[in-house]
């Protein structure tokens, strides 16, 4: 009865800790580097038929040059609204529009820019590392609930929690070395 326990919360465990990764991913895609990326547009809101949408429900955006992202608006009464979103969304973009294209270009960072950008995405993994190391404390309690249950033996009990633990370290790993990849591309001019 235990065995078939354990599969189905280290499946869990492994769901959730992949979740945090993933949300680091896409918190540091909104994260300004140097070069252009294009999922620095996505979480950018735009003001179309009278809702909120997606920068990328409403154009198609790329990166044709390392400097240079585009949005190419599906429909031209648009344009404003595009420009607007990208000006009041905060990343210090200034917008062009020639027709139906929106053109952005990407200004170099200054060095204390770069370093407030480093402190952000140390936060961004500090956070998914808390979020790891809450699932595995909440998977630890629940192997000393089954073993005071007797669902499972006490030396179950301790090799399931060193593959928690494994689960968790391998996490953890991947977190940081995604954190100095990060750094390493804020950080190159």
């Amino acid at each position: 009865m235990g065995e078939l326990d354990i599969k189905s919360l280290k499946a869990d465990i492994a769901r959730r800790m992949d979740g945090a990764v993933e949300v680091l991913h896409h918190e540091f895609s909104g994260l300004r580097t140097g070069r252009a990326s294009t999922g620095l547009l996505e979480p950018v809101m735009v003001n179309a038929y009278g809702s909120d949408m997606p920068m990328n429900q409403v154009g198609s955006i790329s990166a044709p040059e390392p400097r240079l992202l585009t949005v190419q608006v599906w429909d031209k009464g648009l344009i404003k609204a595009v420009e607007k979103a990208i000006l009041e969304s905060g990343l210090g973009l200034n917008p062009a529009s020639d027709g139906q294209t929106v053109r952005i270009p990407i200004p170099q960072l200054t060095e204390e820019r770069r370093q407030e950008l480093t402190k952000i995405a140390g936060k961004y993994a500090e956070d998914a590392r808390v979020a790891i190391r809450n699932v595995r404390r909440h998977a630890m309690d629940e192997l000393k609930n089954s073993e005071k249950d007797g669902k499972i033996s006490k030396d179950e009990h301790r090799d399931y929690a060193e593959e928690i633990q494994e689960l968790t370290d391998n996490h953890i790993k991947k977190i940081d070395e995604i954190l100095e990849h990060k750094d390493k591309e804020i950080m190159q001019v």
